[in-house]
């Protein structure tokens, strides 16, 4: 008997262990089984509870009249695979005759608390073919991240969804992003984690313009090919980076050589399909605080707030196919910036908005692509730095959150690959000293009217 009671105390101290210290292999090995029980056996009373039934068809109210039988009930959405995973369930549901995909995402919080999950999402995999991911547990309570091959290309697993899946950062399908958030939201640890996965990659020149003196980036600067901590060297930067998009184009129309006799693998209008010896570097400009750009208080800082922003919308605008992307963040990005803030944030694809103070911020981010997220910006708790709202390739939005980059893992990346910041000879006056400042020296430069 006390063998018994002993064996079943390991037991349950076993099961807690896995329930608090490592909740996916709890959900594998117990709650998981459990839930798909669940699941199958209650399907049909949830998805007639959940309005998601559709009535008997005419056909069979006859025969039912004909044959003197009771009125048939109504119809349920056929169940055609269920699929447990490391998070949660995944259903594959076939649709009846008068349903569509948004009957069910309009249904997935009355799923969700019908089924006892975490989350419940929706998407459409063809037409008559509905995928229901659930998540069985709080996988952004602590963040793991799977291990993921990026393969080809600028492809980033940044942070991982709130249905267990990872967010990809994919460059060559969205070149340029805005990145939001309040202080203490954990938008700089979404930059260091940016910073640390393109670090390791010879591909990729990190070009950062940081005007809180440079504190931000200044201790990764190892790894930046040029780096400046100021608005006025920045105009100079964003100059600089122009005159590089405009040679990459001169390249690329002298190496497109279009004749009747040419592959059409080798036709291109951008740098990816060159051939590798005569490739340029790709350019990934991170921007820290670009309010910061926006702000004058005199004529001539008015002159250069235009030429900044003018170069900017010019890079987003052109930039892609140069090779040059931008990562812009701040705190606060509104139409209040100035004239030009809304023709670059029409530029910018990629949106990750953090936790926000102020709703004007949510809706100048969110409003013109996912207005029904706008809300759940200034919604994130505070006490979960990394969770940010971000756009899918799909067209949609998820919850995500980033894992935790401390500066000391930052930095130690950085100055592990600092031998593979490549060397651009355009920049070369901008590169970062071992201490990070930037290498101009001088004193505030002429400013050119805005184009």
């Amino acid at each position: 008997m006390t063998r018994l009671l002993l064996l079943l105390a390991v037991l349950v101290a076993g099961v807690w262990w896995l329930r608090v210290l490592r909740p996916g292999w709890y959900w594998l090995a117990v709650a998981g089984p459990w839930a798909a029980v669940k699941v199958s056996s209650r399907y049909a009373s949830v998805m007639d509870a959940c309005g998601l039934t559709v009535d008997p068809s005419r056909v069979r109210l006859a025969w039912a009249r004909l044959a003197r039988r009771p009125v048939p009930p109504p119809r349920v959405p056929r169940l055609v695979g269920l699929r447990l995973t490391r998070t949660g369930l995944v259903l594959r549901i076939r649709l009846r005759p008068g349903q569509d995909a948004f009957d069910f995402s309009s249904a997935a919080d009355r799923m969700r608390h019908a089924f006892g999950m975490q989350q419940v999402t929706s998407r459409e995999v063809r037409a008559g073919l509905v995928e229901v991911r659930m998540t069985g547990y709080d996988v952004l309570r602590r963040v793991r991240m799977p291990r993921l091959d990026p393969g080809p290309g600028l492809r980033l697993p940044m942070a991982l969804c709130e249905d267990g899946s990872p967010w990809w950062r994919d460059y060559r399908q969205v070149p340029h992003a805005l990145n939001l958030g309040a202080t203490q939201s954990g938008k700089s640890v979404y930059q260091r984690r940016l910073i640390t996965l393109l670090a390791p990659r010879p591909d990729v020149a990190l070009v950062g313009i940081d005007c809180k003196q440079g504190v931000e980036l200044s201790p990764l600067a190892r790894r930046f090919s040029a780096l400046v901590d100021n608005a006025d060297d920045a105009l100079a930067l964003l100059e600089a980076l122009i005159s590089r998009m405009e040679e990459t184009y001169r390249l690329i129309r002298r190496e497109q050589r279009i004749s009747a006799d040419t592959p059409d693998a080798e036709i291109t209008a951008d740098i990816w399909g060159l051939p590798d010896p005569v490739r340029p570097t790709a350019v990934v400009v991170v921007i820290d605080e670009v309010a910061e750009l926006s702000l004058f208080s005199t004529k001539e800082e008015e002159k250069r707030r235009d030429a900044i922003v003018t170069a900017l919308v010019r890079l987003a605008q052109l930039g892609r196919a140069a090779g040059i992307y931008l990562e812009i963040c701040g705190q606060r990005f509104g139409a209040d910036l100035g004239k030009g803030i809304t023709m670059l944030r029409a530029q910018l694809g990629g949106r990750v908005i953090h936790r926000l103070n102020d709703e004007g911020s949510a809706k100048m981010a969110l409003g013109d692509m996912a207005p029904d997220a706008v809300l759940s910006t200034v919604q994130i708790s505070a006490d979960r730095p990394g969770t940010a709202v971000a756009l899918n390739a799909r067209g949609g939005w998820s919850l995500v959150r980033t894992p935790h980059t401390s500066l000391r893992d930052a930095v130690t990346t950085c100055n592990a690959h600092a031998h593979l910041a490549p060397r651009l000879p355009e920049l070369e006056r901008f590169r970062p000293t071992t201490g990070g400042v930037s290498l101009i020296k001088s004193g505030p430069r002429p400013v050119s009217p805005a184009a």
